[in-house]
């Protein structure tokens, strides 16, 4: 009895586990299958390439470790922090009247102590830095704008070496001068990398704000409930 009692408890917790944590989980399994078939094709399209031009094809591990999937990896990474980033700040003061995707048009700006539950306001559990009331709390009350931003910066630092590698690897197949690293950055390769991705988020965010104004999917908490009217707005089913 005790230990199916105890298996029963093992597997509930579980389940638990994967139950309360699902949203991560599922994407991050994703990612990873995503990310897995980046690779698989793009070593068939390399080597593609490679063998038109007279070159040896390479083996997948090879290509893994090539600037070529770097960059093709860290463009597409920027340019979702940069989303992120830029979305995030810009709804503190922004809104889209009658959208899921921000606040109520009276709730403008950083709000009060009182809304955001910082200092005296917090209760038991709040996060510690939250009511550590010195410099931690405006430090923790923009953590999250602050690692996305960090993490696009370093995303796009490692797209421009990257593409710097990869972009020299070109030039010398074609028997040309390569370039310095802050020669590339005036590339047109590079511009061209970072805003092909950067226009598709742009119109991304900008859609989907608009578009919960009007459209509903029931049970998400990125769309008003289904009955709603369209000019409620900060409203999430």
């Amino acid at each position: 009895m005790s230990t199916s009692a105890g298996t029963s408890e093992k597997r509930g917790g579980v389940w638990r586990v994967l139950h309360d944590n699902g949203l991560g989980i599922v994407f991050g399994v994703l990612f990873l299958v995503m990310l897995a078939g980046q690779a698989f094709s793009g070593h068939a399209n390399f080597n593609d390439q490679q063998v038109s031009d007279g070159s040896e094809p390479v083996s997948l591990a090879q290509y893994l470790t090539s600037s070529s999937f770097a960059v093709d990896v860290v463009e597409n990474w920027q340019s979702e922090y940069l989303q992120f980033f830029l979305y995030i700040f810009a709804t503190v003061w922004l809104v889209q009247r009658g959208s899921s995707e921000s606040k109520p048009v009276d709730q403008v700006g950083l709000e009060s102590d009182e809304e955001q539950r910082i200092g005296r306001h917090t209760t038991a559990d709040s996060p510690r830095w939250a009511r550590a009331g010195d410099w931690r709390v405006p430090v923790f009350s923009r953590s999250l704008g602050f690692v996305m931003g960090g993490i696009f910066l370093l995303s796009w630092g490692a797209q421009s070496v990257a593409g710097w590698a990869a972009y020299n690897a070109e030039e010398l197949r074609g028997r040309q001068d390569p370039v310095s690293w802050l020669g590339y950055l005036g590339e047109p390769d590079f511009w061209n990398r970072t805003t092909q991705n950067w226009q598709s988020e742009m119109l991304a965010v900008g859609s989907m704000a608009v578009l919960a104004v009007y459209l509903r999917q029931r049970g998400s908490p990125e769309s008003k409930p289904v009955g709603a009217p369209h000019s409620d707005t900060g409203d999430t089913g």
